[in-house]
């Protein structure tokens, strides 16, 4: 028996919304998210669970006095299961002229192999008029009833007991946010939108409406444990619901709608004339239920904190359809390419910190590197992502600057103030990377590059003014910008190459942080073939791939020798410099270079 319910038929029209491609990146973070997630609610609900007698005196005081409490449908229990639909999401009592979706009786509690296909579950369609109420922006709610055989849900009739009665609730319609932007050719002024959506993109950035799913499911928990009135901890205290003397609890009846992607949802207007839904009846067992009910208490702390969920259905697709064991293989590697993430970044930190010169560094990949961080800051602000993203990309942005003081010189110019007042801040070279080959190689390197990287800038330009739609000039530049070094930025990582083959030396690397990078590259083709997709996204995972490897090959050819002397003196065997001269030797202490920074450096 499958938990996960069939993805409904993509929407006719131009009413199907445009699945946009997700980067592995994103879709990696949303599993380790959900999987972290659940395991620190697991862990949180057993605490609060073994606590709660300790921090509660109320319910302290409730489960003193009252005994394990049993479940109302005992093994084998034959019960039927009542569907309705309606308007009102208060208790559901129109049985006489209300309207029934579907009724199923005779069955037996914890039967995993009933049904037309032996798995337990049963699928109940229906095809319907749009009700008015969602067609004016309302709610539509789907009413489910349990009870044992023979009895019956409706309060008028002679076999009703109420306090058997298992009820529960569930609104099927859902609101999304629809945005507006309000974007035109800016070379001809005219706009692929409909003249509809840019007069609201006039007075609205977006609007709230209703969209339907067709499938639904209704679990049934097959669980038998002695829970406790007043020491179950939340979110399970919700669905467990307890006869008033607490003898015995309701069986969960659980509305489950995880597997529902977002994109098949269809949005309602007056072009829909019906509807069609879906209902799959299935048990579930109790580890299960925990899991989707952490999924769903992880879902109302996303709204709360009005994070974005536009990486669910990429993980959830990616759930589905990938094979169980490589998954698991996944989301294990996905730990360590985290891991590795971390220590790249705080090797990183520690080379620069550390480094006392920049012989054999490429200083114009580092500012570079800084103007990258810019534009990619500039164009999540201007496309209003949520904070959590604005702050981590504006923390590595402020690390990015705070290379420039290691790499460079700068100094107040209080000679010549700005408006009078303000000091200028003077940039100039450090001298250990002027006395040396180093900036030769470099500029020669960037000219080099020059000659690729503006041909392609000028090219893309020309094709995102012609045939993208923009909001405006300014979102132009930054749209342009920031689809260039997606494409092209891995080849100002070609420099540092260059360095490396004149100075026939590669000694100056950061070579812990690269082998971190290095190994998570191959990670990231690993997720390239794992996850779902554009072919051009797939390529783009090998471009780093070439990079590396020649890093690697220029490792090999340019072997450090350890006893080898630069021009400060210093070896890999002496990383501080000649050790003292022997008794009787000419050569004098003071006249051995040292290993301090420059003069020109401070």
């Amino acid at each position: 028996m499958a938990d996960a319910v069939a993805p409904a038929a993509q929407a006719a029209g131009e009413n199907a919304p445009a699945a946009q491609p997700q980067s592995w990146g994103s879709i990696l973070f949303g599993i380790l998210k959900q999987c972290m997630m659940f395991y620190f609610i697991s862990t949180m609900l057993g605490k609060m669970g073994g606590s709660q007698s300790k921090t509660n005196s109320t319910a302290a005081a409730n489960v003193k006095g009252m005994p394990p409490s049993v479940n109302l449908f005992p093994p084998g229990q034959i019960y039927d299961f009542y569907l309705y639909l309606d308007d009102s999401e208060e208790r559901f009592n129109h049985f006489e002229n209300g309207f029934l979706f579907a009724q199923k009786k005779g069955l037996r509690y914890g039967d995993w192999t009933g049904g037309p296909n032996k798995d337990g579950s049963y699928v109940f369609e229906k095809t319907f008029p749009t009700p008015e109420v969602l067609l004016r922006n309302q709610s539509y709610y789907l009413h489910a009833f349990l009870v044992k055989n023979g009895q019956s849900p409706n309060p008028a009739d002679k076999n009703y007991i109420r306090r058997e009665v298992v009820y529960g609730v569930h609104q099927l319609n859902k609101y999304k946010k629809k945005h507006y932007k309000k974007t035109a050719n800016l070379l001809t002024g005219v706009s692929e939108q409909s003249d509809e959506d840019l007069a609201k993109a006039e007075i609205m950035k977006f609007e709230i409406l209703n969209f339907w799913h067709p499938n639904m499911s209704v679990n049934i928990v097959d669980d038998h444990s002695q829970w406790q009135k007043g020491a179950i901890p939340p979110p399970l205290d919700k669905d467990v619901k307890f006869a008033p003397n607490g003898e015995f609890y309701h069986p969960i009846l659980f509305f489950n709608n995880y597997w529902n992607l977002g994109a098949d949802y269809m949005p309602i207007n007056e072009t829909v004339k019906e509807l069609k839904l879906s209902v799959t009846f299935y048990p579930l067992s109790i580890f299960k239920y925990q899991m989707y009910a952490s999924q769903n208490m992880r879902s109302q702390w996303s709204d709360y904190l009005h994070t974005e969920k536009e990486d669910d259905d990429s993980v959830k697709v990616a759930l589905l359809e990938t094979n169980p064991i490589l998954l698991g293989v996944t989301i294990a590697v996905s730990l360590l390419h985290t891991v590795l993430e971390f220590l790249a970044f705080k090797n990183d930190i520690q080379f620069w910190r550390s480094r006392k010169d920049l012989v054999g560094l490429s200083v114009r990949s580092v500012l570079f590197n800084i103007f990258q961080s810019l534009i990619v800051f500039l164009y999540i602000c201007d496309n209003e992502t949520n904070f959590m993203v604005k702050f981590s990309v504006g923390a590595g942005l402020l690390i990015e600057c705070w290379k420039i003081p290691k790499v460079m010189n700068v100094e107040f110019d209080r000679t010549n103030p700005i408006l009078g007042v303000i000091p200028r801040l003077k940039f100039s070279d450090k001298g250990s990377y002027v006395e040396s080959d180093t900036k030769v190689y470099d500029q020669m390197a960037f000219r080099y590059l020059s000659w690729v990287l503006f041909p392609l800038l000028v090219g893309y330009a020309v094709y995102s003014i012609i045939y993208v739609e923009q909001r405006g000039w300014y979102s132009w530049v930054l749209n342009m910008l920031y689809g260039y070094l997606l494409m092209f930025g891995f080849i100002t990582m070609t420099p540092q190459l260059f360095i490396n083959y004149k100075l026939k030396s590669v000694a100056h690397l950061p070579w812990r942080m690269l082998t971190y990078k290095f190994i998570n590259t191959f990670i990231d083709d690993l997720f390239a073939f794992v996850i779902k997709m554009p072919l051009l996204y797939r390529i783009g995972c090998f471009r780093d791939d070439i990079i590396f490897l020649i890093y690697l090959y220029q490792r090999w050819i340019y072997r450090v020798d350890p006893t080898r002397m630069n021009e400060y003196g210093t070896s890999g065997e002496h990383e501080h410099g000649v050790p003292e001269p022997v008794e009787g030797t000419e050569t004098a202490k003071s006249d051995t270079p040292a290993i301090e920074e420059s003069k020109k450096d401070k």
